[in-house]
This record gives C-alpha cells, structure tokens and sequence, in this order.
C-alpha cells in the first residue's frame, strides 16, 4: 500500500515569506480628480501600488503630493474616480455604502493625527468603543494583550483628559487593533507629538507589525517616522515615483530633496 507523501510543515521563514506576499491592500491605475474644468485638480494620476500583509509600509511625498488622498482612498474613505482599490481580494467600489461600512469596522483599523478619543469614556472603553457599536463580543486576551504593549494598564480608569498626548495616541493605537483589523492606516499619527511620544507610538506600530503579524500603512512627511517603516513609497504629483526598502532618516531625507524645487 502505498503511503501518502506528507505535505511539508512550513518554516516560520517561509511562513513568513508567504504572509509578506500576499497584498492587505492595493490600488491598480488609480486616478482621483477633485473639481471639473479648468479648476480640476488630479491628486492621484494613474497610481499602482501594494501595500503586502505583515508589514509597515510609509506613504511618503511632498505637501500635495496625494499620498493622504491615496491612503483615504486604498481606506475606502474616498472613492476612486478611475482605477481601483482592493482590500484584500474584495473591490472597494463594486460594495455599495452599507457593506463599504461594515467593511471599514470590521477589517480596517485608523489611526489620525487628531487622537478622536471620546472624552466621556474612559481608556478602556475607548479601546472597545468599535467593537462595542458593532455589538459582538471582546476577545478579553487579545485586549489585555494589547493594554500591556501600549502601557496602559494602570490609566484603563482615566478619561482623555487625564493623559499626555502621547498617551492618547497609545489608546488610539490599541483602539485600532482591538478588533484585528486586516490592515490599519496611519495618517500623520505623531503629527501632535513631540519626538519621545512620537517614538514610543511609532515603536508600537512597528512593534504589532513585527511581534504580533499586524500590517501597518502610515502616512507620514517625517523622515524619521518612515525610518520605523519596512517600506517607503514615494509620491510626487499625484504619481508614485520610488519605493526604498529598509529606509532610514538620512536616505528618505536625501531622496525627498530631490523634490524641492529650486528657488
């Protein structure tokens, strides 16, 4: 009797390879135009970029560039005015509002430059804010896994005004992961901090990204912010123009010189 060859167990490398190349999000020839006529204004012309899974990749480029327009319309925050985008295997614009919602709350997660915490709730209501309006239940381990790498656990009883700065982004970051979403985007998240809160919540990120096979899109004008990043792209014009892996400050500062026009 001939016995069945059994199917390799992969390693945690290839694992790990497998999970990188797989795409969280994507946009294929996108094209967003704001206005008509001679006022039309093209902040994404023509776009292609993939944001693979199990990674933190920074959207990079110059005041006007598009790279917010591009995260809020990979986000399905803005739509596409040609093109297309993609969470996963799933097309943004074929899911009509409701199911484009649902989407939002249960596979993608948001971090903002403004922290948006609720000032009547407490942190640890904060953190479960999504996932109580979705009306399911809390994975409790994953939350308090989450409270412990954002260092939160003795404010979990403290309302937004009783935190630094730097503190509500944590609780804006773990808010963002408590309900495991496929990917989270990240708009300017240190853009109210000052560098050593800026540090810590950029730590965290990379952090979910590299200990708890999180992916991670950020925004960012800040090339030591893109530093924390796996990734950088580069937008200039509405267009990409360069992807850098493994960026650090000097060599994202260097290429984003490269866009200053002469005076």
């Amino acid at each position: 009797m001939t016995r069945p060859t059994p199917t390799p167990t992969p390693t945690s490398t290839e694992a790990s390879t497998s999970t990188a190349s797989r795409a969280a999000a994507r946009v294929v020839d996108a094209v967003k135009v704001y206005g008509a006529g001679d006022t039309a204004v093209r902040a994404l012309d023509g776009v292609n970029v993939t944001f693979p899974a199990g990674r933190f990749t920074a959207i990079m480029g110059p005041s006007g560039s598009g790279k917010s327009t591009l995260m809020h319309c990979a986000a399905g925050l803005d739509t596409l005015s040609s093109g297309a985008a993609y969470l996963g295997d799933t097309e943004l614009g074929t899911l009509d509002d409701r199911r484009l919602t649902l989407l939002r709350r249960d596979r993608i997660g948001f971090v903002f430059q403004a922290f948006n915490l609720v000032p009547t709730l407490t942190v640890a209501e904060n953190i479960t804010l999504p996932l109580d309006l979705a009306g399911g239940g809390h994975d409790a381990e994953w939350i308090d896994e989450l409270v412990g790498i954002v260092g939160l656990r003795d404010r979990l009883h403290h309302r937004p005004s009783e935190l630094s700065g730097g503190q509500q982004q944590r609780v804006a970051v773990a808010r963002a992961f408590a309900g495991r979403p496929d990917v989270v985007f990240a708009d300017e998240p240190t853009g109210n901090l000052d560098s050593r809160s800026g540090g810590e919540v950029l730590g965290l990120l990379g952090h979910a990204v590299r200990r708890m096979d999180r992916t991670v899109v950020m925004v960012t004008h800040d090339p030591v912010a893109a530093a924390h990043a796996d990734e950088a792209v580069f937008l200039a014009d509405g267009r990409l123009v360069d992807r850098m892996d493994s960026p650090t400050a000097d060599k994202v500062l260097d290429r984003m010189k490269a866009f200053e026009v002469p005076s």
